[in-house]
């Protein structure tokens, strides 16, 4: 039989011409395509379902889900019914994981680093019982900020926080009472707000009152004089300047340089019985998380933000620190800023257990875990960073992570943290809920 013969319209392969055809992932599509026009072959090797729901908050970060969703990636990786769903808060996000799909919630979400664990604990979880989460990759580093109040604009507060402690001495000796918004208790803001406050001297739950207020309403909030301060994701940083209620004191990168941020976070129920749908979501996000990396993409991605459907909100409050142009609406102009929002470049998308190891840490000094925690072992069971390394691989990403710890890790105070011995980077800390 010719070569030209093989190629006709509707003619049948044997098995033993299929066989022959090898590893040649080209020659076996085409094998398909031939012996099952109606797409039987690619069903039965693709996901085993053709979507999933995730939920996400209006925030910049969601951008790898938003860019997946529009560009038709997750329909590339056969998941064409994926559904990306605004969440009014993240205790919404929780109750909706809680649930599942299943129960008229989400299979997985664009969510805060801590909050698989606090979840898979069932700390934050009604009646404390635990929903089995997964971490499958980090969705960004970079890119938060702390926002004051224009009631401090002559201080130009920044990293320091000395000259914050004496106004809010003095704002609380006049009867006034004090706030620091943050958007859930033990997530990244709690922890970024809480850092950088105690290590200027301010106790978190002593000096000021901590509350927690969703990410979109946090301008409005302090427009009303809610709060004095607070820690959110864009574009509500940039939002409260260009409507001249505030600043930003600092993005938080400068706090600790390419921290992590957000994860995609799936319940571990989904993920065991949609195994190879899982896969193909991951890998989709991957990709999504590549092309919003990309320079040339960053007008388009803002654009794509902004849309009514996901963030609803005007471009400009995008644009800027999108593309890492950071205006501290002090007179402070940053252009190319370091400190820009990075979801692939620096291993990004990797979900290193270290990281995960901090942030539980954090949790401990804060009072949201036990002096003790194993928070090792349910990094084991929550951070899936193989199942990452099979995407990447299959993905054709040929630098990879050689270890599952980044190393050690400095804070703008100088503050250590290594991996290794978590407990001395506790000890060193003066103002916690812990004893060491």
């Amino acid at each position: 039989m010719t070569k030209s013969e093989t190629n006709k319209p509707g003619r049948k392969i044997s098995r033993r011409q299929l066989l022959k055809a090898g590893a040649g992932t080209a020659a076996l599509l085409a094998a398909a395509k031939l012996n099952f026009p109606a797409g039987a072959f690619a069903q039965g090797a693709g996901p085993e379902v053709k979507g999933a729901k995730l939920g996400f908050i209006a925030l910049t970060d969601a951008a790898p889900l938003f860019i997946a969703k529009e560009k038709g990636i997750f329909a590339k990786y056969g998941l064409p019914d994926t559904e990306v769903l605004k969440q009014a808060s993240w205790g919404t996000t929780r109750d909706n994981l809680v649930l599942g799909s299943e129960g008229n919630g989400i299979d997985g979400a664009h969510i805060l680093t801590p909050m698989p664990y606090l979840i898979s604990s069932g700390k934050v979880t009604q009646n404390n019982v635990p929903t089995p989460m997964y971490i499958l990759a980090r969705l960004n580093l970079n890119g938060q900020s702390i926002s004051v109040g224009k009631e401090y604009a002559d201080l130009k507060i920044g990293l320091d926080t000395k000259p914050f402690k004496d106004a809010i001495d003095k704002k609380k000796a006049s009867g006034k009472s004090v706030k620091a918004a943050m958007t859930f208790p033990g997530g990244t803001h709690d922890l970024w707000i809480r850092y950088w406050l105690a290590a200027g001297g301010i106790d978190p739950d002593k000096d000021i009152e901590t509350i927690v207020v969703p990410p979109p309403q946090m301008v409005a909030n302090m427009k009303v004089g809610t709060m004095d301060c607070f820690c959110v994701c864009e574009p509500w940083n940039l939002q409260l300047i260009h409507q001249n209620i505030g600043y930003t004191a600092l993005t938080t990168g400068e706090l600790w340089n390419k921290h992590p941020e957000k994860s995609l976070g799936l319940r571990a129920a989904w993920v065991d019985k949609n195994p190879k749908a899982a896969k193909a979501l991951l890998m989709a996000v991957m990709e999504a998380q590549q092309f919003c990396e990309k320079a040339e993409n960053r007008d388009e991605v803002a654009a794509i933000n902004a849309k009514r459907q996901w963030i609803n909100c005007p471009v400009e409050d995008v644009t800027d620190r999108v593309k890492g142009k950071f205006d501290y609406g002090t007179g402070r102009v940053v252009e190319n800023s370091p400190h820009i929002m990075k979801f692939w470049d620096d291993f990004a998308s990797y979900p290193y257990q270290s990281h995960d190891l901090w942030f539980m840490t954090e949790d401990i000094r804060w009072g949201k875990y036990e002096a003790g925690f194993d928070s090792k072992a349910l990094i084991a069971k929550v951070n899936r960073e193989d199942l990452w390394k099979e995407a990447a691989k299959e993905m054709g990403v040929t630098t990879m992570p050689t270890s599952t710890s980044r190393g050690k890790e400095t804070f703008f105070d100088g503050k250590v943290f290594d991996p290794e011995n978590p407990a001395a980077y506790l000890k060193s800390l003066a103002i916690k809920r812990v004893e060491v």
